[in-house]
């Protein structure tokens, strides 16, 4: 990267990081660009250069994001199960939300605006995933690795869906890895 790249990268993480902020203390709803701008020390039109709306600021991948997970697929050995592959990945991909994912999910129980923005969230991961999932089975049967990904994916979104509101992000972490255990190949429901 070069150094007008990397103060693009540093200026959308401030303005993240600000929108992140200020949503955990105030709110999404109350929550106005203006002030994320003004907490990012940049101008309400930069802050448009970098986001189509505050939801954006939350919801957006950091430009490097994807690479990370994509790392993380690649780096799967060749001729590790494919079940195991989603586990990790599935795993990795949670873990890398750390920060994010327990404040998304409080904005969206708090604001219904910011629930419907919040749909697609993981769309690009998801694909990636998908073509991830093709490309390592190439020339095969594609029945059990197209059940396996969706059982995975399935797994996951339980896991988040079954999250109380009251437990942890580690909580949620552990929850994770039980509904992927339980979908997994051959394995009995608990």
């Amino acid at each position: 990267m070069n150094l007008r790249e990397r103060k693009k990268l540093a200026t959308w993480r401030a303005i993240q990081s600000a929108a992140l902020r200020l949503f955990d203390e105030q709110g999404y709803e109350v929550t106005t660009v203006e002030q994320i701008a003004a907490a990012a020390n940049i101008s309400r039109a930069t802050f448009f250069n970098y986001f189509a709306g505050k939801d954006a600021a939350v919801l957006d991948q950091d430009p490097e994001e994807r690479l990370d997970w994509q790392a993380l697929m690649n780096d799967r050995p060749a001729d590790e199960p494919l079940w195991d592959s989603l586990t990790e990945i599935l795993t990795g991909f949670c873990e890398s939300l750390r920060d994010r994912m327990p404040l998304q999910r409080r904005l969206k129980a708090q604001s219904p605006a910011f629930a419907q923005s919040a749909q697609s969230f993981g769309e690009q991961f998801f694909s990636d995933l998908r073509h991830w999932v093709e490309s390592r089975i190439a020339g095969s049967d594609e029945l059990t690795p197209t059940l396996q990904l969706n059982l995975a994916v399935a797994a996951t979104i339980t896991a988040y869906e079954t999250w109380p509101a009251d437990e942890s992000f580690d909580g949620f972490l552990r929850r994770l890895e039980r509904c992927l255990r339980q979908a997994g190949p051959g394995t009995p429901v608990e």
